[in-house]
């Protein structure tokens, strides 16, 4: 057989035809790793990128929460551990919900997992069926409608209004409701807008889902990086336990996103239901991670007041300059480290400009498209990354757009 017969056959024959599942098609790509492959892809060619596009502290893990890693491995923690999560750490988690919330809960109502991700996956692959409505913040971000249009269910916007400091009209949640809505998902402190609820629309939004036995699950991972008022839980009584799932995790408090640890409060019987799910996937979360998990939560906080304090001063220098570049506009966020600019006067769509800037400035930005249809318009820049390298961000876009 002569070679360029054998190159044809490498080339074609031999290779076997891939059929995927349809299902696969169903979920999406969360928007900022997206952009953070193609911003390094272009840094691998020798550009310089500045990275206002990722959703990740800059900070390094504190020394203690490490150290208590390094002494677990050392002492042999390197096993499987319980579905459910190791029940020192749900212990360590329910003392410190019910000090945080003022609600009591108990360790047999924590699901301990790798990643909050995992918890808002199967949580709604459990309650959740084909047909069924679940109410989605618009713009929210993108793993909730993701995972909703991979069940089959229909993800219902309820929009969040910039004059509003990116909160919703509570009339217009009442409209969204109706005998198909299975679960209304809160994110506060929001990604991508940085807005935050008030305590006095989570007692309404209570009254709304208790009075119609609607589930409410509340995605608290930003609860600790607020700034101007105090955070407000939607977890706050006893009375809404049984139809809530709270949704909370290290990775931003404390700095621990590459750890994977999150964890979630939820009536027993979910977790023990959650458990038939974790059995067939993950197994467990790493036994010396959830060790550090448990120091983080007992040990020193003062890191974590530092890294917010510092987030505080970013905010200022991130919002002034962006509302000093021509078209743009930026209300002041409340809380997380993300600020949701509006860019409609620069007459560009919000995918063209995102792209346009990484290409031409160096700089990394999330369209608003990447966290729904509410999001055209706008641009996400992440304020975890240096002061210096903020200013160096908005020299470069005030540089291309002038």
């Amino acid at each position: 057989m002569s070679q360029e017969k054998i190159a044809r056959l490498d080339s074609t024959e031999s290779q076997p035809s891939r059929h995927y599942a349809a299902w696969i098609d169903r979920l999406s790509v969360e928007g900022a790793f997206a952009v953070l492959a193609k911003a390094r892809s272009l840094e691998a060619q020798g550009k310089s990128i500045v990275h206002l596009e990722i959703g990740e502290p800059d900070f390094e893990t504190p020394k203690h929460i490490k150290d208590a890693a390094v002494r677990s491995i050392m002492a042999g923690d390197t096993h499987y551990a319980p579905s459910a999560g190791l029940m020192e750490l749900r212990k360590a988690v329910a003392d410190h919900v019910t000090a945080t919330r003022g609600v009591p809960v108990s360790a047999e109502e924590v699901l301990i997992a790798p990643g909050t991700k995992f918890i808002i996956f199967l949580t709604l692959m459990i309650l959740i069926e084909e047909g069924d409505e679940v109410i989605l913040p618009n713009p929210g971000y993108s793993t909730y409608e993701s995972v909703v249009k991979f069940i089959g269910a229909k993800p219902v916007y309820i929009n969040l209004l910039e004059e509003k400091d990116f909160r919703f009209e509570m009339e217009q949640l009442e409209k969204k409701i109706t005998r198909k809505t299975r679960m209304i998902i809160l994110n506060s402190p929001q990604n991508p807008t940085g807005g935050v609820l008030t305590a006095d629309d989570m007692a309404r939004i209570a009254f709304l889902s208790s009075h119609r036995n609607i589930t409410v699950m509340s995605d608290e991972i930003y609860g600790r990086i607020v700034y101007d008022t105090p955070f407000a839980s939607y977890y706050t009584s006893k009375e809404i336990k049984p139809h809530t799932i709270l949704v909370d995790g290290f990775s931003k408090a404390y700095a621990m996103t590459g750890w994977r640890l999150g964890f979630g409060i939820m009536p027993k019987s979910l977790v023990e239901a959650a458990l038939k799910f974790t059995n067939n996937t993950t197994a467990c979360t790493c036994t010396f991670v959830q060790k550090a998990g448990i120091e983080a939560l007992i040990g020193p906080q003062e890191p974590v007041a530092e890294m917010v304090k510092e987030f505080k001063v970013r905010r200022e220098v991130m919002v002034k300059g962006l509302n000093e570049i021509p078209g743009f506009k930026c209300r002041m966020p409340k809380g997380a480290f993300y600020a949701f600019a509006n860019i409609k006067e620069t007459n560009m769509t919000s995918q063209v400009l995102a792209d346009f800037l990484l290409e031409k400035a160096g700089v990394a930005a999330l369209s608003g498209t990447a966290f729904g249809p509410g999001g055209e318009g706008y641009l996400r820049f992440s304020y975890a990354n240096s002061i210096p390298q903020i200013e160096e961000g908005l020299r470069r876009i005030k540089e291309v757009l002038r």
